[in-house]
């Protein structure tokens, strides 16, 4: 494999079928993608090639040039674009969650919403494209970073979901993790649901330059369709007026 785009996708099957994954990349920068990668999705892994490639490379003082030697891309030096996803996709891992919100501002796109919204695949997914990607949780009773309202508006995009969907991600999220009875209940209950998003719904509205995404019953393609449509408009200043600001 020497598609980051298609690595990400047999991640993503391996973390939904509960699989392990064994590799051997040979390009150092894929490799430690799919390390990040399995660790985000907590899909257990092992890397063959990468121990033996590193010993290997130490005792000859030599660095891997990250291509087999019967690969056609030997000779011929790897493209910006490549360079370019890699950097988008390690950058996303390491903001994901709202790590780091100092660097915010490095982001092309801001994700923010609540819990079990799809954040994390929605951002990986735009990192596969080449976008920095930063998602930021909105959990209430816990103040936002405020680096979240210092970078440009334009940049930042709401994502919501049905408050029945939501719920239903909440109780089989809640069961995933071994939650009694009653922590399920309290996790998971509809007034709670409610409270949380009408919590988000207020953050957004006081940020009207946000456009809300309503992610519910969407493929993540198709999220990152409207987020890059948006995205493009903006930066290209293109966009029409709009009745609403939900897609």
């Amino acid at each position: 494999i020497d598609d980051v785009e298609r690595l990400m996708e047999i991640i993503a099957q391996a973390a939904k079928e509960g699989a392990m994954l064994v590799y051997t990349l040979a390009d150092p920068s894929i490799a430690e993608t799919a390390r990040q990668a399995c660790r985000l999705w907590n899909v257990t892994s092992l890397d063959v090639l990468g121990p033996i490639t590193e010993s290997i490379a130490a005792h000859l003082g030599v660095t891997p040039s990250g291509l087999p030697r019967w690969a056609p891309g030997r000779k011929v030096s790897l493209g910006e674009d490549y360079f370019q996803r890699i950097e988008a996709i390690e950058f996303t891992i390491k903001q994901d969650d709202g790590a780091l919100p100092e660097n915010l501002h490095k982001a092309d796109i801001v994700l923010a919403g609540v819990s079990r919204t799809g954040k994390t695949p929605l951002s990986i997914y735009l990192a596969q494209k080449g976008y920095k990607v930063a998602n930021v949780p909105i959990v209430m009773g816990v103040d936002l970073p405020r680096a979240l309202f210092e970078v440009d508006p334009e940049k930042v995009f709401a994502l919501t979901i049905n408050p029945v969907v939501l719920q239903a991600i909440s109780r089989a999220r809640a069961k995933s993790l071994g939650f009694d009875d009653e922590l399920r209940n309290n996790y998971s209950e509809m007034d709670h649901v409610k409270r949380e998003l009408e919590f988000a719904s207020r953050i957004f509205q006081r940020n009207p330059v946000w456009p809300v995404i309503e992610v519910s019953g969407k493929a993540i393609e198709e999220s990152a369709a409207i987020v890059l449509r948006l995205y493009h408009d903006r930066k290209n200043r293109c966009s029409m007026p709009r009745i609403s600001r939900r897609y």
